[in-house]
């Protein structure tokens, strides 16, 4: 049984605003400590200006799910936006052979699932950056590219917030500890594990989520829990207020 109720329909595109949708998908489990943890997964797929798609975290894809993306244009792109969001890149280069990929810093050397980079997250965006402005977040443990689509307003990114939902998480042991962490919903943020990983580079840090706060956000997209389809402004003030 699934740890989290999902957000059904799963491995669909969903309209989230002008060319830009969500991807809900299977939940994994990740390697955390002694053993793993659950968490569910999203991908957010940008129609650029030239009709190609960004894929940002790609999730594990299946038959449907490419036919589905067919739809929606060509993939010109792949992104892996931290040091932990990557696995199914793979699956997804082998598929769209053509598309370029984009990963931060150091990850190639340190995937433990190899894949090809064509691009490293680090100053200027490699794709129109009036389309997708990028920020790079540097950590000790994980890098982190945070992203702003400019035609929705929305920002991406993977990690630096989480935002779960108490009633989707159906064991109480995994609800107690997101609570813990700080990532909960209506009020979600980078758990505290994570949080602390950036400290070292606090100045490199705030500077970048500076930049982050400066853009004029209307929403948010995050890979785990409640996306912010309003008030985006706000919540990534309140979210990122640890970093400023």
């Amino acid at each position: 049984m699934e740890s989290f109720t999902p957000y059904a329909p799963l491995n669909v595109p969903k309209p989230f605003g002008e060319a830009i949708w969500t991807v809900d998908g299977p939940e994994i489990r990740m390697d955390y400590a002694f053993g793993s943890i659950p968490f569910p997964t999203r991908m957010t797929v940008v129609r650029l200006a030239d009709g190609g798609l960004w894929l940002h975290s790609p999730i594990e894809p299946d038959d449907a799910l490419f036919a589905a993306v067919d739809l929606l244009g060509p993939v010109t792109w792949l992104v892996a936006p931290n040091s932990i969001h990557y696995w199914y890149v793979a699956d997804w280069q082998q598929r769209y052979p053509r598309a370029r990929t984009a990963a931060v810093p150091r990850l190639a050397e340190r995937a433990k699932r190899p894949f090809r980079v064509d691009a490293v997250l680090e100053g200027g965006a490699p794709w129109p950056r009036e389309e997708i402005a990028l920020v790079l977040v540097p950590g000790t443990a994980v890098n982190e590219a945070v992203f702003f689509h400019t035609a929705s307003r929305t920002v991406i990114l993977a990690d630096l917030i989480e935002n779960f939902e108490p009633a989707r998480v159906r064991h109480r042991l995994y609800r107690w500890l997101i609570r813990l962490s700080g990532a909960a919903a209506p009020h979600g943020r980078a758990p505290i594990d994570l949080r602390v990983t950036f400290w070292p580079k606090r100045r490199a840090v705030r500077a970048a989520v500076a930049s982050i706060l400066a853009w004029p956000c209307e929403r948010i997209i995050m890979a785990h829990g409640l996306p912010h389809a309003s008030n985006g402004a706000s919540e990534l003030r309140r979210a990122l207020n640890w970093a400023r």
